[in-house]
């Protein structure tokens, strides 16, 4: 393997520092604010900043790949133009990549917690959460939220439990996304530690009501990217679908926002842009702020709980209540021959194994199976029909 110059790939990194400072906002995360939980010596010799390090961790990490075969929104559909996560991770990245150029943030940051947000959820989307969270609680080992779970792969799962070490920024924009809380302004919360970190987690795990708020306004710029990434992308989707007409959006909200995705993504951005510049938080006008609200209404009465799309979630419920018995019981009863044993398992730490609940195993193993592969666990006669 050849070798280089240590002095070259250092005096590289510092090029990369000048060249933030001038760029970048007083406003954005410097690079050498960056904090991991652990020394990592692999780093020193290293060219790349630390935020773009977290980048290509997540790019890499087992769970990213899987993000190929997870619904977004609809699932059991045949139509390869339908979103599935790993587009609307994307998409987020793209969208909040674009703002944050003109806000002049740490783009590197912003990726990182962008392409790592959804790294925690779980196979048919929201329905999955829901019945999984459920099983979870009746398990006593709290409530499932895929942020939470999302940092957790990242930090004690993925790797064979040895984690990526990623920045506490990242971690924290990733806890922190909630997209589905409506907020018109986001102000970040800066004293953040990774000490602070965890007691947040245990606490939301505790009380799904725990308002988690982003130490970055990167952080704060993806939550509110996550909104607009998809809320025109559901409405195309169900359309294509013949679920709802496009003339069926409300007025108030078509007059400001636009009526397909595009037009809508582009008010929307260019709205955060103009509201939120040379200001310490990320925000909507309050008049585009309303439209949204409205249209987020919308898309959840006539798209998400729109029961042409629920034929299939009594089945899916109970296929998650069945897989996580028989995978419970796999660890307690020992059972080698499961493949939860042959393929989770398999040469992971055992500090993981040691540091987690039977449960808790089967929760991670079970969140971070792809639609088909879950599907592909149940007997057949039980599986839905696409």
């Amino acid at each position: 393997m050849k070798k280089y110059d240590k002095k070259i790939l250092s005096e590289l990194k510092v090029l990369l520092s000048r060249q933030e400072n001038k760029i970048l906002s007083s406003l954005a995360v410097r690079n050498a604010d960056a904090v991991r939980r652990m020394p990592d010596e692999r780093l020193e010799s290293d060219y790349r900043q630390a935020f773009s390090v977290d980048v290509d961790r997540i790019l890499h990490s087992l769970a990213y790949a899987r993000y190929i075969d997870k619904t977004q929104v609809f699932y059991l559909v045949k139509n390869d133009h339908i979103t599935h996560r790993v587009l609307h991770v994307q998409l987020v990245s793209k969208i909040a990549r674009t703002i944050g150029r003109f806000l002049s943030l740490n783009e590197d940051l912003i990726e990182a917690i962008a392409l790592g947000h959804d790294i925690g959820h779980t196979p048919f989307g929201h329905d999955g959460e829901r019945f999984l969270s459920e099983i979870c609680r009746n398990h006593g080992i709290g409530y499932f939220h895929h942020n939470l779970q999302s940092v957790h792969f990242l930090e004690n799962v993925e790797r064979k439990g040895e984690g990526w070490n990623l920045c506490l920024q990242t971690l924290d924009g990733i806890l922190s996304h909630d997209g589905e809380i409506h907020s018109d302004k986001l102000l970040p919360v800066t004293d953040k530690t990774f000490i602070k970190m965890d007691k947040e987690i245990t606490a939301k795990k505790t009380d799904p009501n725990t308002a988690l708020i982003p130490m970055t306004l990167e952080g704060c710029l993806v939550r509110m990217a996550d909104t607009v990434s998809y809320i025109g992308r559901d409405i195309e989707d169900a359309i294509r679908l013949k679920l709802i007409h496009r003339s069926d959006l409300p007025r108030e909200s078509v007059s400001l926002l636009g009526d397909t995705n595009g037009t809508i993504v582009f008010n929307l951005v260019t709205d955060i842009i103009c509201t939120s510049r040379g200001h310490p938080y990320i925000a909507f006008s309050p008049e585009v702020s309303e439209a949204l609200k409205r249209l987020k209404s919308f898309n959840l009465e006539h798209i998400y709980m729109n029961s042409r799309i629920k034929k299939h979630t009594r089945r899916i419920k109970e296929l998650f209540e069945m897989l996580f018995e028989t995978y419970l019981m796999d660890m307690k009863n020992q059972r080698e021959s499961s493949v939860i044993f042959k393929q989770f398992l398999k040469d992971m730490k055992q500090t993981y194994i040691q540091c987690h609940h039977p449960a808790e195993i089967v929760r991670d193993f079970i969140s971070g199976m792809t639609d088909q592969y879950f599907l592909s666990q149940c007997p057949e006669l039980m599986r839905p029909v696409i």
